[in-house]
């Protein structure tokens, strides 16, 4: 027996397609008021938590480099609605990294300095790689098809092998410039002024790392978390540009171009980390406490005897399951197609950004019922 996702969307904002629904409409608005999620202040129901987020400047600064994240009880409300915020974040972040950067090009051209140089060009390509991520999630919006009938959610993935591109040329340029410059040194002028542009870019980048990595939590996608940490790190690398105009002028000129090359090194470990993200997402990793969270959710249901299989994949920024459950073989057919509706109905609401999960009921095993699985067992051999 397996169930199929819901299709009124009130717990699983599928993207309409040609997969056919088992369910009638689910009552869920009383459930549904716990997960508003429009003021500061807000509640989980049974298995949840409930916190208030303090501000201040403190509590400010804490986000900055502890970044909050709930907890994986936390649903968001629509994939739709994740969508839209992803896109208005970008949006946003994308303007203030052109600013920074611009402001910053006006400063290389000034002064001539190789590490603000490097530290612009890995501004320019931290803002860039929104376009890639904004069109993944324009194209992820489309309905699924019966050629592609989970829908574009992958297109996310594809944006960041644009994005993990976009980063190796930016260590590559940097990194030619540097060496360039080694062999070929030319001066630094205005020192002052590359300081004053370093301190820019690590508060612009901050800026846009702290948003980017908030709202990509919140709507569970990974391409725009990993950017914001992109930015974070383009932040600090901003900070190394202070210290290479310090050591020129400490009567060290080779410092300049030094430092551009240990910003090359910074953003080649950017790009491991952003390459190792992607490649588990193209690959269905997933991760483990989700794992555990949505094991620990279909065992909670009355009736579950064990769980025989449980597969987890990201599509996107949203998560599908596909459960084998182990149930009593006396039960009838409405029983246990009742128990397998619990278990999908307690995986949405306790997995966040779990949108869909299909339910498979097998009869626990007895000397007096034959094993319906032998049928295809030498389908199943490695």
């Amino acid at each position: 027996m397996t169930t199929e996702p819901h299709s009124d969307n009130s717990h699983a904002p599928e993207r309409p397609g040609p997969v056919r629904d088992h369910h009638g409409p689910h009552e869920s608005d009383d459930h549904r008021a716990g997960h508003d999620g429009g003021g500061l202040v807000h509640e989980h129901g049974s298995g949840e938590h409930g916190h208030e987020h303090k501000g201040g400047p403190l509590a400010w600064v804490k986000e900055i480099f502890v970044p909050h994240s709930h907890d994986s009880t936390e649903k968001v409300d629509t994939a739709l609605e994740a969508s839209a915020a992803g896109m208005r974040c970008l949006k946003i972040s994308f303007a203030a990294l052109m600013v920074t950067a611009l402001l910053q090009t006006v400063v290389v051209l000034l002064t001539n300095s190789v590490a603000l140089l490097g530290d612009t060009l890995h501004n320019y390509a931290d803002a860039l790689t929104a376009i890639p991520i904004a069109i993944a999630f324009t194209v992820g919006r489309r309905v699924a098809t019966r050629r592609y009938t989970y829908g574009y959610g992958r297109a996310e993935d594809l944006a960041g092998i644009v994005v993990v591109v976009l980063i190796a040329a930016s260590a590559a340029f940097a990194g030619y410039e540097s060496v360039r410059r080694l062999l070929d040194p030319q001066e630094v002028t205005h020192l002052w002024v590359v300081g004053v542009a370093g301190l820019v870019g690590f508060l612009g980048n901050e800026v846009v790392a702290r948003y980017r990595i908030v709202v990509g939590r919140r709507i569970g996608s990974a391409a725009l978390v990993a950017d914001g940490l992109h930015a974070r790190t383009d932040g600090f690398t901003s900070l190394a540009v202070v210290l290479g105009a310090i050591g020129v002028a400490l009567g060290f000129p080779a410092a300049d171009p030094i430092i551009g090359l240990l910003i090359t090194v910074a953003i080649l470990f950017v790009l491991r980390g952003a390459t190792r993200e992607i490649y588990r997402r193209l690959m269905d990793g997933i991760e483990p406490d989700v794992l555990d969270s949505a094991d620990a959710a279909v065992r909670s249901v009355p009736g579950v005897e064990d769980v025989a299989e449980l597969r987890l994949r990201w599509i996107g920024h949203s998560l599908r399951a596909e459960v084998g459950v182990v149930l009593d073989p006396n039960l009838s057919l409405q029983a246990a197609h009742t128990i397998c509706h619990d278990v999908e109905h307690q995986l949405v609401h306790r997995v966040r950004r779990l949108t869909a999960a299909i339910v498979h009921a097998d009869p626990r095993a007895s000397d007096d019922a034959p094993d319906s699985h032998q049928a295809l067992a030498h389908h199943r051999q490695a």
